[in-house]
């Protein structure tokens, strides 16, 4: 089950009962902080992403050139720590109240 697919389920159960225990937010912020984890540790890894971009380069009556552009998107090492920092201070501190 990918995480997703799990605030997926999360939200529909909260909808289904028709209430939000603590335990349902005590399981949707330790989701979100396991998702932060590992998006920090996938920036501080890979370092970025690239993608492929459809260009129209000539349009020429039914005559269509495209053009296909690497873009590269490079994730900054700090945001990737903060992700992690971030991460881990909602999995120690976010089920503790008042």
């Amino acid at each position: 089950m990918t995480v997703s697919e799990s605030v997926a389920a999360v939200a529909l159960g909260r909808a289904q009962n028709g209430i939000n225990t603590g335990e349902n937010t005590m399981n949707g912020i330790k989701l979100v902080a396991v998702a932060l984890i590992i998006a920090g540790v996938l920036a501080l890894i890979y370092g970025g992403f690239s993608y492929t971009k459809d260009t129209t380069a000539v349009k020429l009556g039914p005559i269509e050139l495209s053009v296909k552009e690497n873009k590269t998107v490079n994730v900054p090492m700090w945001a990737g720590v903060g992700a992690i920092v971030v991460g881990g201070l909602l999995l120690v501190l976010g089920g503790k109240k008042g």
